[in-house]
């Protein structure tokens, strides 16, 4: 492990907990920041905590993250060498009833949370940083980009990372018939396994 860079995220962490740079943090548990080892050479940038990942503090521990975990597995891709985070860190949300229902992050909370993963990809320098959906590659790249145009392109940005372009796990979850699902998912995880290729490669 490196010691350095495990304090310096640790020193992150541990900072982003009292955030207050928008409004998300009145009404959530707690800051969901990332996890993973500090010399991990692939970074998951995802777009916020959901329900689960707001009470636990951890990120991908939901339904979105179980199928992450399942895909990750299955592409050869060991969950325990990555560093999985969000471009966002607290959980948006609409009240229903009993239920918290998932909000998408608008531009103004993606832009104030960027610091924090650009510092975590700062200190980490992985080989690839992946972008999971919509929020994560605004978040990364500064503007907005169509997923399915851009799905298994790498883009180098001006901070010297290459960002490969995927979906996120939610939106599997959300393909109504289970044929479309199985096909969806086939896909999911075949952009994961060209994803460790080119990371095995850099």
């Amino acid at each position: 492990m490196d010691d350095a860079k495990f304090a310096r995220i640790e020193a992150l962490r541990r900072a982003a907990r009292d955030c207050r740079a928008c409004p998300l943090w009145a009404n959530a548990t707690q800051t969901v920041f990332g996890e993973g080892p500090p010399d991990a050479d692939l970074v998951f940038v995802g777009e916020q905590p959901g329900d689960q990942e707001d009470l636990a503090g951890r990120p991908f521990v939901g339904p979105a993250g179980r199928m992450f975990d399942k895909a990750l597995a299955e592409a050869g891709i060991d969950r325990s060498r990555a560093y999985v985070t969000n471009a966002v860190k607290h959980f948006k949300f609409e009240p229903r009833g009993k239920f918290r229902l998932h909000k998408k992050p608008n531009a103004g909370e993606i832009k104030a949370c960027r610091s924090w993963v650009f510092s975590e990809i700062e200190i980490l320098r992985p080989r690839l940083v992946a972008a999971l959906g919509a929020t994560a590659i605004q978040s990364l790249l500064g503007k907005p980009l169509p997923v399915v145009a851009n799905r298994g392109k790498i883009i180098d940005i001006v901070e010297g990372w290459r960002v490969f372009i995927t979906v996120h796990p939610s939106s599997l979850l959300r393909v109504p018939e289970e044929a479309a699902k199985a096909v969806a998912y086939a896909e999911f995880v075949d952009d994961l396994r060209t994803l460790g290729e080119l990371a095995a490669a850099a």
